[in-house]
């Protein structure tokens, strides 16, 4: 069954007997509650009260392509027939990448739901129903493989740039592609190329952003994170974050084209939460602890060290433990 009729009922946030859902939906009780089950297992948080029903948390505001759309500005032409917003899916940059593989050049999706959302480094994304953004971005670009160097770099800074014209400050860039809040994760970027490596390449850009992340799916994110709602007392409109960070990236991403990431770069160094830290960066079995410098116009970071300053192309970056020495690393 599909289960956005029943989403849409308690959307509005009242109480909802099992009886009258039943009724609107032409289920049973007891089917409603196995819906609600449901419901439950894909991370959204539902009351249930003897003598009243059951209910959300609050009021359920679910994104709709025709809400992005009418915020996309003179965009809206390139996108319209383009988008899609769906209840759930596996991976967003799955459905992006077929539709590549079919042909389309540029294409956005969408999912209030993803059962397995996929983050850097094989990490699982968690995306619980109807909270976040979960986002991906086919692009083609027809320049070679190898010149979308700084490409996640790029992105990043522009997902920050989106956030901060919604009215979302404080944040800042964590090398390769992390944007920060408070010093914890708010979204995360996967990338993943396709096609000739002398170019045309079609690019998939997940985009994931937590935007009101329900306390009962917590438990499965290992790292530090936050959300918008918590820091933010403006209520999150995601269909206008979503609009406002297409209209940039398709800026953006034609800026990129051009110039690559050296364009980008003065701003990356502006908002590098870590320039100025000494770090520690793995790589497989290889640590390299230093003083983060920023990053070059390729997107490598510059990392001070006592043999000298190493730019590096990739690897995790963490706070480093380790004391200094005579004002050098050791």
């Amino acid at each position: 069954m599909d289960l956005r009729p029943l989403i849409q009922i308690l959307a509005d946030g009242s109480f909802h007997s099992g009886a009258s859902i039943g009724q609107q939906l032409g289920l049973t009780r007891t089917i409603v509650g196995r819906k609600i089950e449901e419901l439950r297992g894909m991370g959204i948080e539902i009351h249930s009260v003897t003598g009243k029903g059951y209910r959300l948390p609050g009021a359920l505001d679910l994104m709709s392509v025709a809400r992005i759309l009418e915020q996309l500005g003179g965009d809206r032409r390139l996108w319209a027939g383009h988008i899609d917003v769906l209840f759930s899916t596996d991976s967003t940059n799955a459905d992006a990448m077929r539709k590549g593989q079919e042909g389309e050049r540029h294409y956005l999706v969408l999912a209030e739901h993803q059962a397995s959302g996929r983050g850097r480094r094989g990490k699982v994304w968690v995306s619980p129903l109807g909270a976040n953004i979960a986002l991906s971005m086919l692009w083609t670009f027809k320049s070679s493989m190898a010149a979308l160097e700084g490409l996640s770099l790029t992105v990043a800074i522009l997902v920050v740039d989106a956030l901060r014209a919604c009215g979302y400050e404080g944040l800042g860039v964590k090398w390769p592609n992390d944007i920060l809040l408070n010093s914890c994760k708010l979204a995360g970027i996967l990338i993943e190329i396709s096609g000739d490596a002398e170019g045309p390449c079609k690019v998939v850009i997940g985009i994931g952003i937590n935007v009101k992340m329900p306390y009962s799916s917590a438990a499965a994110i290992d790292q530090a994170f936050t959300d918008l709602a918590a820091n933010f007392e403006r209520a999150p409109d995601r269909s206008r974050i979503v609009a406002v960070l297409v209209r940039g990236l398709t800026a953006g991403l034609g800026v990129f084209a051009r110039h690559g990431f050296a364009a980008f770069a003065p701003r990356w160094n502006d908002i590098d939460v870590y320039k100025g830290r000494d770090v520690e960066i793995s790589s497989g079995a290889t640590r390299r602890v230093g003083r983060a410098l920023g990053v070059s116009e390729t997107g490598a970071l510059l990392l001070e060290t006592e043999a000298g300053v190493v730019h590096i192309a990739g690897g995790e970056l963490t706070p480093s433990l380790r004391p200094l020495h005579g004002g050098r690393v050791i």
